[in-house]
């Protein structure tokens, strides 16, 4: 299947074609095209549904339970965030890094 940016895409206010380029919101890489003339730009479609389930999963407020499990504590971690993570980096690790941002608040980097 091709890709609909695989084509030349003229832009809609100057008729120039415009040329690929990456737009970067909070850690995300996104296709995009830009008109060097108007600054026009146009982000790829699947690239801003991508983005824009993440905006509505960071919206999103998750209540887990916190379970003594040996002499370590684990917390669970809603399959949605999980299944985000995989869609994303495709093949995602069991490991995870774990680190104390300032009283109160933990960090999981995957």
């Amino acid at each position: 299947m091709t890709d609909i940016f695989d084509n030349t895409i003229l832009c809609k206010h100057c008729n120039k074609k415009m040329n690929p380029a990456t737009v970067d919101k909070n850690g995300f890489h996104l296709r995009a095209l830009k008109c060097d003339k108007c600054k026009n730009q146009i982000i790829h479609p699947s690239d801003l549904k991508e983005y824009e389930d993440f905006q509505h999963l960071k919206k999103k407020s998750f209540k887990v339970k916190l379970r003594y499990v040996g002499n370590s504590y684990a917390v669970s971690i809603p399959r949605e965030i999980i299944d985000f993570m995989n869609e994303q980096e495709k093949q995602m690790s069991s490991m995870v890094d774990l680190c104390m941002e300032e009283f109160g608040r933990l960090s999981l980097n995957f």
